[in-house]
């Protein structure tokens, strides 16, 4: 679930709670966690709901002047939905992809985390050769089509190992010192840590 950018600084200072999206199936459940551009935010209530039960009250939640400006926002298939959420706090992969010193715990942990990704260390070392390259030129390098390439790097991302740029991706601290690791312990070019 995005947002668009003209409300992250309402996301950020807590006073948007409330999304309004039509699908088809929702992308996000009550109870779980969503990483957003300013923070992790926790999902209270996923409910589909009438049009007629946008208010002016709850657009203003959703950052929205008014329910016809949310309603002009909303794609025009899909079943109606409204999101309840709340600011957990920062994106906790920001402090873990920091963390450049990897100890034997730390690497044995990555490694758990990719032993049936045979394509993580490939996707790596691409990113590391590549930083800032767009994913339609990445994905074909490793065989991939775009939008499987894309999931698998927020796969990467969840574990603090990439970081997304306005164009491409790059190894974040986290992601350079496991590939050193690797390539000093000589390590095969494997998931497998």
């Amino acid at each position: 679930m995005l947002f668009p950018r003209h409300l992250w600084p309402k996301l950020a200072d807590g006073s948007v709670t409330v999304a309004f999206r039509r699908w088809k199936r929702p992308s996000v459940r009550t109870g779980g966690t969503l990483h957003s551009p300013v923070g992790l935010l926790a999902i209270d209530e996923v409910a589909p709901i009438g049009i007629e039960e946008i208010t002016d009250i709850q657009a203003r939640a959703a950052g929205y002047e008014g329910s016809d400006e949310i309603l002009a926002s909303l794609r025009p298939e899909g079943e109606l939905y409204r999101i309840r959420f709340h600011r957990l706090g920062e994106d906790p992969r920001i402090e873990l992809r920091d963390r450049s010193r990897l100890d034997e715990t730390d690497l044995a942990e990555i490694g758990r985390a990719l032993a049936r990704s045979p394509w993580a260390v490939p996707v790596l070392r691409l990113i590391a050769e590549r930083p800032g390259v767009v994913s339609t030129e990445l994905a074909p390098a490793v065989g991939m089509d775009r939008f499987p390439f894309k999931q698998r790097v927020r796969r990467l991302k969840a574990l603090g190992l990439t970081e997304s740029l306005k164009v491409g991706y790059r190894l974040s601290p986290r992601g350079q010192a496991y590939l050193s690791r690797l390539d000093s312990a000589g390590r095969p070019a494997t998931g497998a840590g």
